[in-house]
């Protein structure tokens, strides 16, 4: 099992410098290599306190240099915010800067705040996403971009070139039916965090492997990368109440972000599936609601962590796993405790699940310059 490490770089209620936080989290993240950890991982968040990470490629730029081995995950880069040729040429820069070590992951974003914040109309985010994600995926391929019904990109070369194919270490976020659909026929993996009852991500997953076959034929189904919020420690009760206290307490986070109570969540254009997560926490209240989505996380003892753990694999035959120990406040001491529990007690284990390994980049038979004068 590829096990990664996730930086989330929070800080509620901006309780600390956004300096300190930026500090400790990559302290962190230069432990996940020497512990035995397959990859570092972050994700694109902009203007408040929820996630700091505004450029995910170039914190594991930073990353690349400070590691030796581990992959380098974005989860992920969030398409409809940014021009596509700037994301196929800093994608390509941190491959052949890391030498192929970079797994991509895209997405198109939920945050009102962020959209405005770009002065983006959110009802667009879903077809900005398709076109640009498909722009970038072809640059990368044949190392220039083109096109677009929207944006009518004039072709021009990306440089550098990394000159190896992402095909197989591609993934998207998809929460909703429809977004399934989507990176089935654009081709990538999926990126899931729990935060949905079992049977309804299995029925998705059927609608995705269907389409899948239907557009891409024989080409192998790549298994889904999963994430999660983990609380691990010895003692049960320990485990239990701090772990449903943090968890919890992230969710919160999280609704004040998204805004998931406001009467405009879930009515923008191609968003609208999102208005049964409104309904759910207006029926469940937002604690309960937050309690909900704790009770779906690897919480416990290190065996218990372990058995969610192979729930989630019989469920959704996960390929990797994410693992973020340091959210909603918690302090410094107790997110590196929690680090370095899971890494002594549950990583070892995990090592010895067989499964597929992520799939390694290839050389393309097209050099820089998309296939001009050096191409093979």
């Amino acid at each position: 099992m590829h096990v990664g490490y996730a930086s989330l770089f929070q800080n509620p209620h901006n309780a600390l410098s956004d300096r300190e936080v930026w500090r400790e989290e990559v302290r962190m993240a230069c432990l996940a290599e020497p512990l035995g950890f397959d990859s570092v991982w972050s994700i694109e968040h902009h203007f408040t306190d929820y996630t700091m990470c505004p450029d995910p490629l170039q914190f594991l730029t930073y990353m690349a240099a400070k590691t030796e081995r581990v992959q380098l995950g974005t989860m992920v880069v969030v398409l409809p915010w940014h021009d596509p040729v700037r994301v196929a040429e800093q994608v390509s820069l941190l491959d052949t800067l890391s030498d192929g070590r970079l797994i991509l992951g895209l997405g198109r974003g939920l945050g009102r705040v962020e959209y405005d914040g770009f002065r983006i109309d959110m009802g667009e985010g879903r077809e900005r996403f398709v076109e640009y994600a498909q722009l970038v995926l072809d640059a990368l391929e044949t190392g220039y971009i083109e096109g677009g019904d929207q944006l009518d990109q004039p072709r021009r070369d990306i440089r550098p070139f990394s000159g190896r194919s992402f095909k197989g270490r591609t993934y998207a976020a998809a929460v909703s039916p429809e977004s399934m659909d989507i990176m089935a026929r654009l081709g990538v993996g999926l990126l899931v965090i729990p935060q949905k009852p079992w049977e309804a991500v299995k029925a998705d997953f059927e609608n995705y492997r269907a389409v899948w076959t239907d557009v891409n034929g024989d080409a192998p189904i790549p298994k889904p990368l999963c994430g999660g919020f983990f609380f691990v420690d010895e003692n049960e009760n320990r485990a239990h109440e701090l772990g449903m206290r943090y968890v919890s307490d992230y969710y919160h986070t999280a609704m004040n972000h998204y805004e998931m109570t406001a009467e405009h969540f879930g009515t923008s254009k191609g968003y609208e599936f999102y208005a049964n997560v409104g309904s759910y926490i207006d029926r469940r209240g937002v604690q309960t609601a937050a309690e909900d989505f704790a009770k779906l996380m690897p919480i416990g003892t290190p065996e218990q962590v372990l058995e969610k753990l192979q729930f989630i694999r019989d469920t959704i035959d996960m390929q990797a796993i994410m693992v973020q120990t340091s959210y909603a406040g918690m302090s410094w001491t107790e997110a590196e405790r929690n680090l370095r529990c899971f890494a002594e007690h549950c990583l070892p284990e995990l090592k010895t699940w067989d499964t597929e390994p992520l799939a390694a980049p290839h050389e393309l038979a097209v050099a820089a310059g998309g296939g001009g004068a050096g191409a093979a």
